[in-house]
């Protein structure tokens, strides 16, 4: 039986559909690397400037959080940004392992020990900080995101897509200790290796596959800018500073 009909539905609305960026994406995406490219030294693009990065690209506001997972705020929508290097050919890259935070059972369950215990307790403990985590900010937001930028070596090319971040059931994965003593999480029907936790640090991974609809960019790389063409650029003189000495 299929559902009833209803007169009015108020039916909430992404900015967009997953993968479908603005027409102005890239175009916004290659003006701020070539621009870092341009002004660095020694290039770096890590997560602060991915997630002010991509908040321009889309027009959203850059909201620095502490959970991870709402950086980027659009209307109803939100998003973690996260940024890691690719392999040699990141054309071909078909998965790629994300930092998701820090779990401990430790500190939110009391529990130590940790690794004398069930692997597959101390696994459940570990999805479900996380699952409150991703509970809290849909509380707020109706679609919580993560995007990527996956970035070459040589930061000539990179990989964009993004997905829903959603919450995982421990009863479909078992969990067993590597021979690090770090904590692994496989799928029960695929046996695909999706966690990694670690009791020293107690950092927390997902493997997350790259879609096939993913953005592909290759960006050409500019010559350096020197920092006197800068500075005068701006007009830089001794105008621009001030000595401040304290008064005994």
């Amino acid at each position: 039986m299929s559902g009833p009909r209803l007169r009015t539905v108020n039916k909430a609305v992404a900015p967009f559909d997953c993968n479908k960026f603005p027409s102005k994406f890239v175009d916004t995406l290659a003006r701020e690397i070539v621009y870092m490219m341009a002004t660095k030294h020694h290039m770096s693009l890590e997560g602060n400037e991915w997630e002010q990065i991509f908040a321009s690209c889309v027009g959203a506001e850059w909201k620095p959080s502490n959970v991870g997972l709402d950086d980027v705020v659009l209307d109803n929508c939100c998003w973690g940004a996260k940024t890691v290097f690719g392999t040699n050919n990141i054309a071909n890259q078909q998965t790629v392992r994300l930092i998701a935070g820090r779990n401990s059972p430790a500190y939110s369950y009391g529990v130590d020990k940790i690794t004398s215990e069930d692997p597959n307790e101390i696994g459940k403990m570990v999805l479900e900080i996380w699952n409150e985590r991703v509970s809290a900010v849909r509380q707020v937001f109706k679609f919580v995101r993560t995007v990527v930028l996956v970035k070459a070596k040589d930061f000539s090319e990179y990989l964009v897509f993004e997905f829903d971040t959603i919450r995982y059931d421990p009863e479909l994965y078992v969990f067993e200790w590597n021979k690090n003593n770090n904590l692994e999480g496989y799928d029960k029907t695929t046996g695909a290796h999706k966690f990694t936790w670690q009791p020293s640090g107690s950092q927390f991974t997902i493997i997350e596959e790259i879609p096939k609809d993913r953005w592909h960019i290759k960006i050409k790389k500019p010559e350096l800018v020197d920092k006197e063409t800068i500075l005068q650029a701006v007009h830089f003189d001794s105008s621009w500073y001030d000595v401040v000495r304290n008064e005994e």
